[in-house]
């Protein structure tokens, strides 16, 4: 175990508190959050109807004031939280931060919704949440790079709660000190390990929900006088001790230029329904089926891919070949570029457990393999390539060199837009519960009223 770097002379905590009270977006931040609150909601809908939905849902037992989207039904703060939550991360379709790798809006847009809902606040509130939360999510990831992973968490989960903590507190409009000691308890709600990549189980969706609800559960706490350590996170027993032990936390990535330069500005919006660090790969599979191969033509395909990518999206590499079903899919990088050069697409019909099992695609899957390159940017970057051997004795070569829908290429407005709404269609909507949605977020977005009634459907 690494030695960790002297602690600051000021708790981490109060310094996050102080920044959660005052901080003033930028509008490139402030824009981005709009596109959150958009996406985050379309993803929700998306998933109204699955399994793993009806049953986060069936599990509430409180009824209250605030919206499970895509449900009729009024659940308390904590249960919509969590149902919305799961439903925005369960498709693995949802915002990304390339440093991390975290995904900040499926956690930090349930709990501000459900704060604003709970306490009757404004659409400025949430706004205000989303931003705070969302780029403390993103700092934190940057602390000890890879390192959560490495330790068998899973960063979106840990991160989430103190990041979600914030978020309630900027809406809610907590003082410092009483956000630092929300701070102090969510480090002892954090939770959420890896495990689910053995066989493709829903714990991962969950995280997300549960960190939202987590982060409502520590501010409310707070608020009642309950009592959290200042030094959770710096501290000798701290989330970075505990969480991510293999390396040095460098806490200037968390504090500086904290409140005046925003991070999430460069935050990545998915084109894709898989992991991220797939991404790229998915392009490189597009383009070898643009270049007019075909699948009989296909020898071998072998990928040069970073290091710390390897045991989450390639090994054991015979079950990678043979997902057991469509999200474990999602974390197999030869099954995602394989149904992707099939399909000429990686949304989310093509990750169903039907799709999954395709003999077609799980025989291109098995002609996948990987090789690392010491010199890929993982993390920093998130690249893609591929070479292919084929009948004929040639061999092709793709590259894609950052993500697609990150910060070295976003996505344009037109193709959020239509992102947007075909989520919605697969959640069943029609075309005036759509326009009305879409008004209703963009009221919110605006500073207005929280009014997500067009967001509730019978079942």
């Amino acid at each position: 175990m690494n030695q960790h770097s002297m602690p600051p002379a000021t708790p981490l905590a109060m310094e996050i508190g102080a920044f959660a009270t005052g901080a003033q977006p930028t509008p490139a931040a402030t824009g981005v959050c709009r596109n959150l609150l958009v996406d985050i909601a379309g993803l929700i809908l998306a998933a109204r109807d699955t399994d793993y939905v009806r049953a986060t849902l069936a599990s509430a037992v409180d009824e209250g004031r605030c919206t499970a989207l895509g449900h009729a039904r009024r659940l308390g703060m904590y249960d919509a939280a969590l149902v919305n939550g799961t439903a925005a991360h369960g498709e693995d379709f949802d915002d990304t931060f390339e440093g991390g790798p975290v995904h900040p809006g499926a956690v930090v847009v349930p709990a501000a919704l459900a704060a604003a809902e709970q306490h009757g606040l404004t659409g400025a509130a949430v706004m205000r949440g989303i931003a705070v939360g969302a780029e403390l999510m993103c700092r934190l990831s940057l602390v000890a790079p890879q390192a959560t992973h490495k330790a068998g968490f899973h960063p979106t989960a840990i991160f989430g709660a103190p990041a979600a903590t914030v978020a309630v507190a900027a809406v809610l409009g907590l003082d410092a000190p009483t956000t630092a000691r929300a701070l102090g308890i969510a480090g002892s709600l954090a939770s959420g390990i890896i495990e689910y990549l053995a066989d493709g189980s829903s714990t991962k969706r969950l995280h997300a929900g549960a960190a939202a609800q987590a982060g409502l559960r520590a501010v409310h706490l707070a608020r009642a006088g309950f009592a959290g350590p200042l030094t959770v996170f710096e501290g000798a027993h701290g989330m970075f001790r505990a969480f991510a032990p293999s390396k040095t936390p460098d806490f200037a990535r968390l504090t500086e230029g904290l409140g005046t330069r925003w991070v999430i500005e460069g935050l990545a919006f998915k084109p894709y329904a898989c992991g991220t660090m797939t991404q790229p790969f998915v392009d490189c599979a597009l383009k070898l089926a643009a270049a007019g191969v075909k699948a009989d033509d296909i020898v071998s395909i072998r990928c040069k891919v970073g290091e710390g990518t390897v045991h989450r999206l390639w090994e054991p590499l015979a079950s990678k070949h043979h997902p057991p079903n469509g999200y474990a899919g999602k974390f197999s990088t030869p099954y995602c570029m394989a149904v992707a050069f099939i399909d000429g697409a990686a949304g989310l019909g093509q990750f169903t457990d039907v799709r999954s099992q395709d003999p077609a695609v799980r025989a291109l899957a098995a002609r996948i393999s990987y090789e690392i390159d010491p010199l890929d940017e993982y993390p920093r970057n998130f690249s893609g390539h591929l070479e292919a051997m084929l009948k004929d004795g040639r061999t092709l070569n793709f590259r894609q060199p950052h993500m697609r829908g990150g910060a070295h290429e976003p996505l344009p407005e037109a193709e959020l837009a239509a992102k947007f709404e075909a989520n919605l269609r697969f959640g069943g909507m029609e075309d005036d519960d759509i326009v009305a949605l879409r008004q209703a977020l963009a009221t919110l977005a605006a500073g207005g009223a929280v009014d997500l009634a067009p967001a509730r459907r019978d079942a």
